[in-house]
């Protein structure tokens, strides 16, 4: 019987195939249903997610966090200590205001004897560069060596950088005298110049001391790096030319600073000299009283240039030595003081000051005076003085924490902004209170005092007590000192400001920053130092707006293989979903300036674009046109009106809007401003979730 059966129901019969598949094929429909119905689940779900995140911070709590943040940025470490007796706590706060607490317990002899090798290299080339840079801000020479003792004291106790060297730099020096002499003439009243130089200290001081306390630190970064290469380029030309005076013994000299009055200055002055001595060869048969006569009245004397441009040349020839052997780093750093000594020397033997060459003269020697009682509070110039003082805060800090940064990289530790603009601030402060006009960072002799080997910040006090001494017992000594050795020994330093091979980067990587460092260059070198920083900034300005107003928006497409949507410019393998248009916007905040560019960028895409069907038989617009959120972290009331208009234009063409990945502030106010609801459905946590809603309806229709 079996046998018949299965003679008459074959295994391979159709309804033998029907009887046994029919089960497999219902298990099937059954588990893909089930799918399907657990892929829709699941989009529901995460639909919830995106649609029904927190309440946000409102913008209350975002202000009282930000303001707890600022003003009491170790609030969380004291709260965490309360339970601490009181000795620690103060012990904490201590440390947090004073670095030099916490690394001093780790500070050996070994440390300290490599500190104080460097601190003493590191005051043989100070004590020249301050009665420099002094001459450069049309102060007094002691003024430079007091900017050397007081503010490096303070830096060294609550500064965070090792290898900073604090004083007076030739870039804040040219700031000061460059604008302050606007207010107030250095020559017919030096007494009152000098009270205002002192004044914006004070000034320089509170801006920078504030920056660190409410976290301002950005305010700094308004000068970009390229602004700030290009502005350090074109000043330290402007310095180098402006020590043509004291080069060349120049007695009528221009007060501007732009290269073209300084050259012209120069010439008139040089090309006098020429014609006195041609004028002498011709009438010297005839009368040879004149000669003197004529040499007396010229307005440069050749022995201060040939006496600068010697020592100038052996400046640089210690410092080509020193980078070509390392071991020498010392020969660089007493070049300077070594040509001081030596020319002194020679115009004290030579009495050379008698045949033309200029001299220093009386340098007041003594501890720092207390200069409380100069400062001018009243003066009716006061708000100027204010806004000069802004300027050189500025330029100051970006040049101290550009140099405390780069050395701090090499070292691999890290260094506190906002301390180190509380310190300098406070140092500046005290600077105002005893003689001492506005010291930073300084490049040049931060760089030796790294090669010197330097530990700690004690290298600035070992320089600080040999400028005491030095102040105390040794300025007499100083009195015969040539001017033109002070300007050799400035433009020696003037080279390191000049970065060729960073400008020629920053061409390369971006023409804005470019754009905004020839500007800062050009700026400085042709008009002034003010109109140099206005161009510097107004450029990087207007790079923000252009950015801003004008934000980039992409197409994405699948890489193949994947679930990752990218731009398919940047990949060509990216491959596009003919029915779907997908964009992102790159701007983080669509707003009033940006909404509209984005608007019709993304319509002229969906109205134009169009992809060939699969068989290439044909064309079809977008179905769909997915909004990619992912980058966008804010949203205004203008950005959500041109969603809208967005919307309503597609849906004219249409096509239909769907945006994914809404952020957390986005998303509240699109649901706020109705505007989710006008979506319906289309919205999803990703990108890949949309394109596959999109090609399967099923899964879409929740």
């Amino acid at each position: 019987m079996s046998s018949e059966r299965e003679q008459e129901n074959p295994p391979s019969s159709p309804k033998h195939f029907n009887q046994t598949m029919a089960p497999l094929a219902i298990e099937s429909a059954t588990s893909a249903q089930e799918m399907l119905d657990l892929e829709k689940n699941g989009h529901a779900e995460r639909a919830q997610w995106v649609l029904n995140p927190p309440e946000p911070p409102s913008l209350w709590r975002e202000l009282k966090d930000c303001m707890r943040e600022t003003l009491l940025p170790q609030c969380s470490n004291f709260l965490s200590s309360r339970n601490q007796t009181g000795f620690k706590t103060v012990i904490s706060v201590l440390q947090a205001m004073f670095p030099i607490l916490t690394w001093s317990r780790n500070y050996k002899a070994t440390k300290f004897k490599n500190d104080v090798l460097a601190g003493l290299t590191l005051a043989s080339l100070c004590i020249p560069q301050g009665i420099g840079y002094a001459t450069l801000a049309k102060l007094d020479p002691q003024y430079g060596l007091y900017t050397s003792v007081i503010p490096p004291l303070i830096y060294a106790v609550m500064g965070t950088s090792r290898e900073i060297a604090i004083g007076p730099v030739a870039v804040v020096s040219l700031l000061l005298s460059s604008m302050i002499q606007k207010v107030q003439d250095p020559e017919s009243n030096p007494a009152a110049y000098r009270n205002l130089v002192l004044t914006t200290t004070f000034f320089a001081g509170i801006f920078q001391a504030s920056f660190g306390l409410f976290r301002l630190g950005f305010l700094v970064d308004f000068l970009s790096h390229a602004a700030i290469v290009g502005f350090m380029a074109g000043a330290a030309i402007v310095i180098g030319l402006q020590q043509l005076k004291g080069l060349l013994a120049i007695t009528h000299f221009t007060n501007k600073t732009d290269v073209i009055s300084v050259l012209k200055s120069t010439w008139i002055s040089v090309h006098h000299y020429v014609m006195s001595s041609y004028l002498s060869i011709y009438f010297l048969l005839y009368c040879p009283l004149y000669i003197k006569f004529l040499f007396l009245s010229s307005q440069w004397n050749p022995h201060n240039f040939i006496l600068g441009c010697s020592f100038l040349i052996f400046i640089l020839s210690a410092r080509f030595v020193g980078k070509r052997n390392k071991k020498l780093f010392w020969l660089p750093a007493i070049a300077p003081l070594v040509s001081v000594v030596l020319s002194t020397l020679i115009v004290f033997l030579t009495r050379a000051d008698n045949h033309g060459v200029k001299i220093i003269k009386h340098i007041h020697g003594g501890l720092n005076p207390s200069s409380v009682h100069l400062l001018e509070f009243n003066n009716p110039h006061i708000g100027q003085v204010a806004k000069i003082g802004v300027i050189v805060a500025i330029v100051a800090l970006t040049e101290a924490i550009a140099v405390g940064r780069s050395f701090a990289s090499v070292k691999g530790y890290h260094i506190d902004g906002n301390k180190e603009m509380i310190a300098m601030g406070i140092m500046n402060i005290a600077g105002s209170f005893s003689s001492c006009y506005v010291a930073t960072g300084s490049f040049s002799r931060s760089a030796v005092n790294f090669s010197a080997g330097c530990e700690t910040a004690v290298s600035n006090i070992v320089m600080a007590i040999t400028v005491i001494i030095c102040l105390e017992f040794f300025t007499k000594l100083l009195y015969f000192t040539p001017v033109a050795i002070l300007a050799s020994v400035i433009i020696s330093a003037l080279p390191g400001l000049i970065d060729l091979n960073e400008i020629y980067n920053i061409w390369k990587v971006d023409k804005l920053d470019f754009l905004a460092c020839i500007g800062a260059f050009f700026g400085v070198l042709f008009a002034s130092v003010e109109i140099g920083l206005l161009a510097a900034v107004t450029i990087s300005f207007v790079k923000i707006i252009i950015v801003s107003i004008r934000p980039g928006t992409e197409i994405l497409g699948r890489l193949p293989g994947t679930d990752t949507f990218c731009d398919v410019d940047q990949y060509p393998m990216a491959i596009k979903t003919p029915p779907v248009l997908i964009i992102r916007i790159k701007s983080g905040f669509l707003c009033f300036a940006n909404a509209n560019f984005v608007k019709e960028n993304i319509m002229k895409w969906a109205t134009e674009g169009e992809a060939k069907d699969t068989k290439g038989i044909g064309k079809r617009t977008f179905q769909l046109v997915i909004l990619d959120m992912s980058n966008l972290t804010n949203i205004d009331i203008a950005g959500i009106a041109c969603l809208e208009e967005l919307r309503k234009n597609l849906v004219s063409n249409g096509m239909e809007l769907a945006i994914t990945n809404p952020r957390w502030q986005v998303i509240h106010k699109l649901k706020l401003a109705n505007f989710v609801g006008k979506l319906g459905e289309k919205i999803y946590l990703s990108v890949g979730e949309a394109v596959d809603a999109c090609l399967n309806p099923k899964i879409a229709a929740i």
